[in-house]
């Protein structure tokens, strides 16, 4: 019954968080949407603040409703004014939240590229647009084959969205996975992997194509829980989840991973995916030795 409780008043503290800030956020959105120059960067600073507090609530109702320990480590030397590529494992609907906990107020507000089409989802897509994510344009290769006047011009479309980071620091996540890990996706990909799925690299070279130098660093984030069974959402809401290990790896952006043709150059494209392979294979051991850790 505790549990219960101690769920059902999370939730309702979570729900009621969110009730009070996106009214804001919405109101900003659209001072946003009607302003230009100088007060529409202002607005956006607004909109990233109210998302910025309303996280900080969040980490607030956590640490007040549940026992779990947040192990956040290597972010001591994080900057706000550093734009970075956040590359992360992924389990669980709670990565989400370790990010807040290891991110929020260290980094810029993280982001996650959008496919276009989203950018219509009610309240949404404007409250997407006002957070400045990115919204992507991608056509697929049967598309592209049908129309080969086209090629090229969604990485094009995708950096004119991307031109504002020039004028304001950012951190784009990237779960290179494209899903969330479970061992019955992981036999099912026989992947080469214990704790990992196969990695996408070409997700991650589009990323790097349309931000190009303006991400200076990468941060390699693994999240680990304890146990062997992966918890839900709800595990945390409860307290079930009595530790959270957030290990934040910090590294510089090879130059010659930017300036490519992944889809036409074979050495290009075998050479991002090397370096994807490598990041993947040094995670894998790490979450190894963390989890070898958490469960002592």
């Amino acid at each position: 019954m505790r549990r219960l409780l101690t769920g059902c008043f999370a939730t309702a503290l979570l729900l009621l968080n969110t009730l009070v800030f996106i009214g804001p956020l919405l109101l900003f959105a659209l001072v946003k949407l009607a302003v230009r120059g100088r007060h529409r960067d202002r607005a956006s600073a607004a909109v990233m603040w109210v998302a910025e507090t309303w996280s900080e609530v969040d980490k607030l109702i956590f640490r007040l409703c549940t026992r779990t320990e947040w192990d956040i480590r290597g972010a001591r030397d994080l900057r706000k004014g550093t734009s970075y590529l956040v590359v992360s494992n992924h389990q669980s609907w709670i990565d989400i939240a370790a990010l807040i906990q290891a991110l929020n107020g260290r980094a810029p507000f993280f982001k996650f590229f959008l496919k276009k089409e989203l950018i219509w989802v009610p309240f949404l897509g404007l409250a997407w647009w006002a957070l400045d994510y990115p919204f992507m344009k991608r056509y697929s290769k049967a598309f592209l084959e049908k129309h080969p006047h086209l090629k090229g011009q969604d990485l094009e479309i995708t950096k004119v969205a991307c031109e504002l980071y020039k004028r304001q620091p950012v951190t784009i996540v990237n779960y290179l996975e494209g899903t969330r890990f479970t061992q019955a996706k992981r036999e099912q990909q026989a992947s080469p992997f214990r704790h990992l799925l196969k990695p996408k690299a070409g997700g991650v070279a589009f990323v790097l194509a349309a931000m190009g130098p303006q991400l200076e660093r990468l941060l390699d984030v693994t999240v680990v829980y304890p146990g062997e069974r992966i918890p839900g959402f709800w595990n945390l809401l409860c307290g079930d989840v009595r530790k959270v290990i957030v290990d934040i790896r910090s590294h510089s952006i090879d130059p010659g991973l930017i300036d490519g043709d992944y889809e036409n150059d074979a050495a290009f494209r075998l050479k991002v995916q090397n370096w994807v392979n490598q990041l993947w294979t040094e995670k894998d051991q790490l979450i190894g030795t963390l989890r070898a850790e958490i469960n002592r």
